[in-house]
């Protein structure tokens, strides 16, 4: 992937498509390259952005291409879901999770990751459900956004993949108890 980024550049936050996943996959493992992130890896990333846990999912694009990604997905079996059920008493019918959620690095500074950030939070918003989720604490970029937009610390965690491999976690929520 190889374009320049501008933020005057025509851009759109849209559910996603069948033939979007192609072109986001390829997004995603640049992102790895650059990030890490996933941490787990992508060696199938198509597969991974069609997860089954997947509920809903958008793409950014800019200038015709796709970009970035985000989805919700179900909290059962969730970290930070877990984390939150236990600190808040609530029940999985009640929580989704953000997932999937990253744009490419030539698109950073563009507002798009705020963008699919905010479409995320809209959709738990007009759903009636909070929204849990978990960023490696090495993704500092990534917590001042969440925190900005009102995303609530609930807990930190080792997130464990792969074999015997862990990282450091933050976990939060949105809307913050009491914001709903």
């Amino acid at each position: 992937m190889h374009f320049v980024a501008e933020p005057e550049q025509p851009s759109e936050v849209r559910p996603r498509r069948d033939e979007d996943i192609a072109e986001a996959a390829a997004v995603l493992v640049a992102v790895h390259e650059a990030d890490g992130y996933p941490v787990e890896g992508v060696d199938d990333p198509e597969a991974w952005l069609k997860s089954p846990e997947l509920i809903h999912a958008w793409v950014a694009v800019m200038a015709g291409r796709v970009v970035g990604h985000a989805g919700v997905g179900e909290s059962h079996g969730d970290e930070a879901a877990a984390v939150w059920f236990e600190r808040s008493g609530e029940d999985d019918s009640q929580v989704v999770v953000a997932a999937r959620l990253f744009v490419a690095p030539e698109a950073r500074g563009t507002g798009l990751g705020k963008r699919l950030t905010k479409t995320v939070m809209d959709y738990a918003r007009q759903h009636g459900v909070r929204l849990v989720f978990e960023v490696m604490t090495k993704d500092a970029a990534a917590i001042r956004l969440y925190e900005k937009l009102g995303c609530q610390e609930i807990g930190r965690i080792t997130h464990r993949y792969g074999e015997g491999q862990q990282t450091n976690a933050v976990c939060y929520v949105w809307p913050a108890p009491g914001h709903a």
